[in-house]
């Protein structure tokens, strides 16, 4: 009988690591939000990195990080670099594109609790007398994450619930 559960309990794990190695090498997570205010009223807080930490969901995890700020005001070359708690982690992002009203694109280096490098992209889009604000989130996938994802947590809405709150933090700031 121990027999039988071992072999079984054998080819569920050898399932689950073929499963996962089937999953996409790439990720992205996005979410959008219509803003009624006009793109050059939003882009400054998205272009800046110390007005980011006024409406950005994941400042809230953590409100007791360290925060730096280096290179540029604001724009390409500006960097923001945390270490927070374990739920935050430490980190450094930097703008690495950024076309007035339009885009702002991150270069994001996760350190710990892993390290991992990303891209952050935030488009601005006229939408009548509104702003369609869509952020997104991309990468490599690397194995030990598509298993993670495949057995422990979705990372779709994990980091799509805190975008959507950003994202609600901002229109509300942007449409006072």
């Amino acid at each position: 009988m121990l027999k039988l559960i071992l072999i079984g309990l054998a080819v569920v794990i050898a399932g689950l690591l073929i499963l996962a190695a089937t999953k996409p090498d790439t990720f992205r997570v996005e979410r959008s939000a219509r803003i009624k205010a006009p793109a050059t009223k939003i882009f400054p807080l998205i272009n800046d990195l110390h007005q980011m930490q006024t409406w950005s969901a994941w400042e809230k995890v953590d409100p007791a990080m360290k925060r730096a700020y280096s290179g540029a005001a604001d724009g390409v070359g500006a960097v923001y670099e945390w270490e927070g708690n374990k739920d935050i982690g430490t980190g450094r992002m930097q703008i690495i594109e950024s076309s007035p009203t339009s885009k702002v694109v991150l270069r994001m280096d996760f350190i710990k609790p892993f390290a991992a490098v990303n891209t952050v992209e935030f488009t601005l889009t006229p939408e009548g007398g509104s702003t369609r604000v869509t952020q997104a989130i991309f990468g490599p996938s690397p194995y030990f994450i598509r298993l993670m994802c495949l057995l422990f947590f979705n990372q779709d809405k994990m980091i799509g619930d805190k975008f959507e709150q950003g994202l609600a933090d901002l229109k509300t700031i942007a449409e006072r």
